[in-house]
């Protein structure tokens, strides 16, 4: 079975898109559509054909492009079922433990609600990636924009059950911020000064931050860390639930 490629390329202001490809098949999938014609001109640079679209979210820079590609491939939208109504063109709804196949490929679904009540993570762990979209991201998490933060609690929790050297490919460039609220957390976490050191780096090169791997964020980004006793110290409060932290985190952030 051939790999599963990943090409990744920036497109707007800060986004990522991703265009997964099989060779053995020709199966050709875009991760979100920020940028329409971004996409086409990647895959016209590859000489790829694109078959699928795979949304973890309705936003406009995570499914704006998909009804222009459509038009241009006639490719098959996938798309969170809680969501369907607001992705558009969506052909095929998934869920939780639906399996997306991508030529020998197989990604499974999480429902991931936080960041919009429908967002779905891809993971393909044959490929050792998971397409988190805007739940996760490097040193950070998405903003709260239609659940709560227990809700967005859950939803990570259940990302970092996946194993320490899953790539994480997520929808944004922001880690450079990110970590430099986390830092006001915790500062003593030599984990997370030794990264900084390497983000800054590479956006002093224009270089991407991304993917980061499921151990990496378990280790540095705050958002997955509501028990570290710094971290509570921090924020006085230490005898909260792990939910009441990550909300006084995710808050705090919110005016960062």
């Amino acid at each position: 079975m051939s790999e599963l490629t990943i090409h990744m390329f920036p497109c707007l202001a800060d986004n990522y898109g991703y265009l997964l490809y099989d060779a053995d098949s020709g199966t050709t999938a875009a991760v979100d559509t920020p940028d329409a014609k971004a996409i086409l001109v990647q895959l016209a640079a590859k000489g790829w054909r694109l078959t699928h679209i795979l949304n973890t979210h309705h936003h406009a820079d995570h499914a704006g492009g998909n009804l222009e590609l459509k038009r241009e491939t006639g490719c098959t939208i996938v798309g969170p079922r809680a969501d369907a109504a607001r992705i558009p063109g969506i052909d095929v709804e998934v869920g939780e433990g639906d399996v997306v196949e991508l030529g020998a490929h197989r990604a499974t679904v999480f429902d991931t609600p936080g960041h919009t009540r429908g967002h779905i993570v891809y993971h393909f762990a044959g490929a050792h990636a998971a397409f988190v979209g805007d739940t996760l991201f490097a040193l950070g998490c998405g903003r709260l924009f239609e659940g709560t933060p227990e809700m967005m609690w859950r939803s990570l929790s259940k990302l970092m059950t996946l194993a320490d050297a899953m790539r994480v490919y997520c929808g944004h460039e922001y880690t450079l911020n990110n970590g430099r609220f986390a830092l006001t957390l915790e500062p003593g976490n030599g984990d997370l000064v030794a990264r900084m050191r390497e983000v800054e780096r590479l956006r002093a090169s224009d270089a991407p931050t991304i993917p980061s791997t499921i151990g990496l964020e378990k280790k540095t980004n705050p958002f997955l860390r509501p028990d570290s006793p710094e971290i509570r110290r921090s924020l006085n409060m230490a005898d909260a639930s792990d939910a009441e932290v990550f909300a006084e985190i995710r808050a705090r952030k919110d005016v960062f």
